[in-house]
């Protein structure tokens, strides 16, 4: 949308991005989990008197999604602003459509490009499932809180988490290092 050129698209999307890039994690979550409530109750009271509950596993997605969203949008933005112009006026001179074009010269491009900014973007995500646990889903951190609060260990126990994170944060990093692997296969390496 912020590509496009056209204001009836370039402004929403410079909104979403600038209010979710924004605001705290935390506080979109808040505003996602509560918020989505009221507003799912208000409307589902229209038509009749059911209490409805978010799940807290939904709005954790939800929230975490919409910011990442916005952050990964200026990633693949930087990407697709990167690639020259002359590579789609080449794919199209050679016969290609439109979609084609975007498809097998752009994308592949594109890809290359944002993939450093979306790895790090994952690996910020993955620690920020942690905040989910203060909207009482039972994520690592509440376990870990409700195991400190039984046995009064607490240095072991977050020790323990702590390594947790850090062991799916190296398999995150073994997997994106085997995909930027695969996205740069076939490129001329300069010395």
């Amino acid at each position: 949308a912020k590509y496009s050129g056209r204001r009836a698209l370039t402004l929403p999307g410079e909104a979403y991005t600038t209010i979710f890039r924004g605001l705290p994690e935390l506080l979109t979550l808040f505003i996602v989990f509560y918020g989505g409530q009221i507003l799912l109750q208000r409307i589902v009271g229209l038509f009749t008197d059911a209490y409805v509950e978010v799940n807290q596993f939904i709005a954790g997605m939800v929230a975490l999604g919409l910011v990442f969203a916005a952050f990964s949008g200026e990633v693949f933005l930087g990407a697709l602003r990167s690639i020259a112009a002359g590579q789609r006026e080449a794919a199209l001179a050679l016969g290609l459509t439109q979609h084609q074009a975007m498809r097998l010269v752009i994308f592949p491009q594109l890809w290359r490009y944002a993939l450093p900014g979306i790895a790090n973007l994952w690996l910020v995500l993955l620690k920020d499932t942690s905040l989910v646990s203060v909207i009482a889903l039972n994520d690592l951190l509440r376990q870990t809180n409700i195991a400190v609060g039984a046995t009064k260990q607490p240095f072991f126990f977050y020790f323990v988490a702590c390594m947790i994170y850090l062991t799916m944060s190296v398999i995150s990093s073994i997997g994106i290092i085997a995909v930027e692997r695969w996205s740069t296969r076939g490129e001329v390496r300069r010395a």
